[in-house]
């Protein structure tokens, strides 16, 4: 990421864009869909350089998801374009924010998936295609609510096989087709 701060109108449009044609449009996530068409994704944006109050917001979107019904906002994604660049540090963040989650209550309510530009899985180089599963054009915790997940494996035949079809999809589609979607900030290539 660059050293510019970005705004949270382009931090939102980049993080749609990247949910429409990489996670939707790759079918990295067959749950994704229904909630994007229905508008029920709250899209929030945490602006300041610092990761101080990183997890403070992380409980506030926390808290108005719960006081939502699912049809209404199903799941939220926190947005963290202008902190946490190095993913070591992401990745140590977000352990502390699973526990500050089940601290304020939110266990078994509330899943956190984390998606980064750089992520990496274990064992694998940083250029490892296979990381594409989980890169969004900035920072992003995400809260599932646990029902909505629950309901999505049970209507989902083979929920385990999704994490192996998306490798054999992001091996086949190469470095160059991610390139191509156009996917990171402003639409860049990560």
């Amino acid at each position: 990421m660059s050293n510019q701060a970005i705004s949270s109108s382009q931090a939102e449009v980049d993080t749609q864009r990247w949910l429409e044609r990489a996670v939707i449009g790759l079918n990295l996530c067959p749950f994704a869909k229904a909630v994007h068409i229905r508008g029920q994704i709250h899209y929030a944006v945490y602006l300041p350089n610092e990761e101080g109050g990183l997890i403070d917001a992380l409980i506030a979107e926390a808290h108005a998801l719960a006081a939502c019904e699912p049809t209404e906002r199903d799941t939220t994604l926190l947005i963290a374009p202008n902190t946490l660049a190095d993913f070591l540090d992401f990745n140590d963040f977000t352990a502390r924010a699973e526990r500050r989650l089940a601290q304020a209550g939110f266990e078994g309510q509330f899943q956190l998936a984390s998606f980064h530009p750089h992520f990496q899985f274990a064992g694998t180089d940083a250029v490892d295609i296979t990381n594409a599963t989980n890169r969004a054009p900035y920072p992003t915790l995400h809260l599932l609510r646990e029902d909505s997940v629950s309901r999505a494996v049970d209507a989902f035949p083979d929920a385990e096989a999704i994490f192996g079809r998306n490798i054999d999809t992001l091996e086949a589609l190469g470095a160059e087709g991610w390139a191509a979607l156009g996917v990171g900030p402003g639409g860049a290539a990560r």
